[in-house]
């Protein structure tokens, strides 16, 4: 069968009344994207949310949390199928509403890397997969940098979650700039390499970013936007108020330096058994990471 006929398989042209006006703004648009998926999700919105392969937890945690934010405002996330930042940004993005956008840097036949086969199968049903590659092209190394100028050409701006000096991210967000698109950064610790790209970044005149909000309010546009995200904020306020309460006394002495179980009995004051049941509950809702040492931390 002929790839075209299949369902839901497209290619849109730069003449084709559904290729994105603002890909066509930057200088080197692609002549043509083949795409599987929703073809409404190139019209949408967009931001892109990229960074590390090989983030810290907190970075993967951040990534997929304000994908999620951003696709429940009704903005599709747009990233790059990688590994690290990028698969985290998808898999948040299709918790939310809206999906997301995966650029390929090989053909549609050939997905890279392979562990994201299925987050490909579930990109198409709730989302869009594009590649300006044709079939049977396979991913190398210097298509990487091509697919980055279309990740930035199809958003209106460019999230750096975690990024050392020398990340591929920094390509994007730098092509974001060049191409007169908004470039936000995720603050990090000065020990962590992975915030290194990040910092300077924002020290070149990217915004400093700590929540969805300081997106939004770059683009008046999507004023409403930050009436949803302060509802939702306040949702999940009263929501935290809920919690019992040793949970709460709980997170309060574990902090964003690791913390041993002993410490956390001793400063809680919560019983052992107590202490051995709620830290499980609590690492699988996302609250708190166990370190390599098994140690604890907030996340």
């Amino acid at each position: 069968m002929i790839w075209l006929d299949q369902q839901n398989h497209h290619f849109i042209h730069l003449q084709h009344s559904q290729y994105p006006d603002l890909l066509k703004q930057i200088p080197d648009p692609p002549v043509g994207l083949f795409a599987r998926g929703n073809l409404e999700c190139l019209g949408k919105f967009s931001i892109a949310v990229v960074g590390s392969r090989k983030p810290t937890p907190a970075g993967k945690k951040i990534a997929g949390d304000f994908a999620k934010e951003l696709s429940d405002c009704g903005i599709i996330v747009t990233s790059g199928l990688a590994y690290g930042i990028d698969t985290s940004a998808h898999v948040g993005a299709l918790g939310g509403i809206t999906g997301t956008n995966a650029v390929l840097g090989g053909g549609m036949d050939c997905i890279y890397p392979k562990t994201n086969l299925q987050l490909a199968k579930d990109i198409v049903e709730h989302g869009l997969l594009i590649s300006e590659f044709p079939l049977k092209t396979r991913p190398l190394p210097y298509h990487f940098p091509r697919r980055n100028r279309i990740i930035s050409g199809l958003s209106m701006g460019v999230l750096v979650v975690e990024a050392s000096l020398k990340s591929g991210s920094l390509i994007t967000a730098n092509l974001a700039a060049e191409q007169g698109r908004e470039v936000f950064a995720i603050p990090g610790s000065i020990l962590n390499p992975c915030s290194d790209g990040c910092h300077n970044l924002i020290n070149n005149g990217a915004k400093l970013t700590t929540n969805i909000q300081d997106i939004v309010e770059e683009f008046p546009r999507l004023n409403n936007l930050i009436i949803k995200y302060k509802e939702t904020k306040r949702i999940s306020k009263v929501n935290n108020e809920t919690l019992d309460e040793q949970v709460k006394l709980l997170l309060d002495n574990i902090g964003h330096e690791p913390v041993s179980f002993d410490d956390i009995v001793v400063n809680s004051g919560i019983s052992i058994e107590k202490v051995r049941v709620l830290l499980p509950e609590l690492e699988l809702d996302g609250f708190i990471q166990v370190t390599a040492g098994g140690r604890y931390i907030k996340i």
